[in-house]
């Protein structure tokens, strides 16, 4: 993934002066754990081509191969 961060243009901006993160207060009394479902470890058959893609993006294909099927699953019960 090629980084298309202009840094030189960040220096001359400086520090953030907008809102300070202190500026708010936040009622974490009704705050909940939420634990995420384990992942399901499965073995299945995926083209070269369609791997190797996925593996180009480097770390973390696995997470976005899943979130693709995870797209289509939602467009279809959506649609």
């Amino acid at each position: 993934m090629e980084d298309r961060t202009d840094w030189d243009r960040l220096a001359r901006e400086g520090d953030f002066e907008g809102e300070d993160e202190d500026d708010f207060e936040v009622d974490w009394s009704t705050a909940r754990l939420v634990i995420p479902e384990p992942k399901k470890a499965v073995s299945i058959r995926i083209d070269p081509d369609v791997l190797d893609f996925f593996k180009a993006q480097g770390k973390g294909y696995q997470t976005r191969m899943n979130a693709v099927l995870r797209a289509y699953m939602e467009a279809k019960k959506a649609g």
